[in-house]
């Protein structure tokens, strides 16, 4: 008895290739949909952080600046109290008033360094938060974005 059409496994009779190429273009499409989506997403937060880089950037250096003319006038203020201790020993009548000028000195000097080193740290802690404002703002930004698609 000759075999009946149905009974061959290897035949594709249900194959129809109208429909495959149909169903390869949807993908296609929504697959570049989805990448043109995807790019521009990318896109965006590359220019984010691009921004959150040069904001960062302009800050450190305005930090920058500022930090050294603080240690400038720090340095000045120690200088013209060195030059005017040197002139007040040069007028030295006694050994005893040249221990009295000279402890005197190391006294005000070592107030001074401490409000010295305070106002350095008020100007580091300034000049940081300023720094960090950009990428903190970014961060808040990304995570607030995550919250709200998940």
């Amino acid at each position: 008895m000759p075999a009946k059409k149905t009974d061959d496994v290897f035949a594709i009779n249900a194959f129809d290739p109208s429909k495959f190429s149909d169903n390869f273009r949807d993908f296609a499409e929504k697959s570049s949909v989805k990448t043109k989506e995807a790019l521009a997403k990318v896109k965006e937060a590359t220019e984010e952080a691009s921004k959150t880089v040069e904001a960062t950037l302009q800050n450190a250096q305005t930090g920058a600046v500022e930090f050294g003319l603080k240690a400038i006038e720090i340095l000045r203020a120690n200088t013209e109290s060195s030059y005017a201790h040197v002139e007040s020993l040069l007028g030295v009548k006694s050994v005893a008033e040249l221990f009295e000028l000279q402890t005197a000195f190391v006294r005000k000097q070592a107030e001074a360094a401490v409000a010295q080193a305070k106002s350095l740290q008020e100007t580091s802690k300034k000049v940081a938060e300023e720094v960090s404002k950009p990428g903190k703002a970014a961060a808040e930004k990304a995570f607030a974005g995550f919250k709200l698609s998940a």
